[in-house]
């Protein structure tokens, strides 16, 4: 079905500003108390990131104030550890991230700009991909390659991982990652289940066992902000929070509806879908209680070192 394209227009602008240092003993992010915990031997897993912002993706200035920034949002918090915590030169032109407080009014506008950007990187057009996220992630930690440092990014998928969750605590333990999950509703057929629609937030903790059914995350979450709706809140940045969930491994019936073609003068979206089993893990929590079931699908994981010499 052939559609007329949208513009899409956006306020912000990533500015390619100068800004104040920040001493390298500053770790801006993650509510305190925190404890690095890093424990990925044995048969269980432990491991707990400090200095993870938490930053809000609903902004004035972005489309639709924001509302499908998470994926851009999320993807900050993780460049926010790599320049606030590992003193990594991760940004864009003279826009560093290590050089940027989110909870400082005076940096509110830069990071939204921020935020902007990798949308712009990751081809936002209403919604953003894990995989063009990662391609996001590359332009932003080019100017940590061009004075040597290693990076390296990748995903791993629910419906193909013999350890889902051993994988994202071995991951995590070497930064944060981008952790996306669908709403599930009823399916055409009884016990199904279709896909409409996700989000994506930051994983900042993981507790579990290898190889379990189960495991307890701690999130920063930028769709759920403290402040959300009250006056004020697309103007300024909220106080950081970790959010509780735990996944369950779940195998589902999905139901996969035809995409229609948007080059061809016929709605394939008409024709039937189709089944298929595949393994997701539920997310459940007291901030996520909906009429929809949550389903973990994939995550984004990131990597990166300093210069040896």
């Amino acid at each position: 079905m052939i559609r007329k394209a949208l513009a899409l227009t956006v306020t912000a602008a990533a500015g390619a500003l100068t800004f104040s240092g920040v001493a390298s003993a500053d770790i801006i992010g993650t509510p305190p108390p925190c404890t690095r915990t890093s424990d990925v031997s044995g048969a269980d897993f432990d491991v707990k990131l400090c200095g993870v912002s938490d930053v809000d993706q609903f902004r004035a200035g972005l489309e639709n104030n924001g509302n499908a920034y998470c994926g851009p949002a999320s993807l900050y918090n993780v460049l926010h550890y790599w320049g606030h915590v590992k003193g990594a030169p991760v940004g864009w032109l003279s826009t560093k991230v290590k050089n940027l407080d989110p909870k400082d009014p005076a940096d509110y506008t830069v990071v939204g700009n921020s935020i902007w950007r990798i949308g712009v990187d990751a081809k936002y057009d209403g919604k953003t991909t894990m995989g063009n996220l990662q391609t996001a992630w590359n332009v932003a930690t080019k100017p940590a390659r061009d004075i040597g440092w290693h990076t390296a990014v990748g995903n791993t998928n629910s419906a193909n991982a013999a350890d889902f969750s051993g994988d994202l605590a071995r991951k995590l333990d070497q930064g944060p990652v981008q952790l996306v999950y669908g709403r599930y509703s009823a399916g055409p057929q009884a016990g199904s289940l279709q896909r409409g629609g996700g989000h994506i937030v930051t994983v900042v903790a993981a507790k579990g066992s290898f190889n379990g059914n189960t495991v307890q995350l701690k999130l920063s979450d930028p769709g759920r902000a403290g402040d959300h709706k009250q006056p004020g809140y697309l103007d300024s940045q909220s106080d950081y929070q970790l959010l509780d969930v735990t996944l369950t491994k779940r195998t589902i019936t999905e139901y996969v509806p035809v995409k229609d073609d948007e080059n061809t003068d016929v709605d394939e979206s008409l024709q039937p879908g189709t089944y298929r089993t595949v393994v997701r893990w539920e997310l459940t929590g007291p901030q996520y209680v909906g009429t929809t079931r949550q389903m973990v699908e994939t995550f984004n994981w990131f990597a990166m070192s300093a210069p040896v010499g």
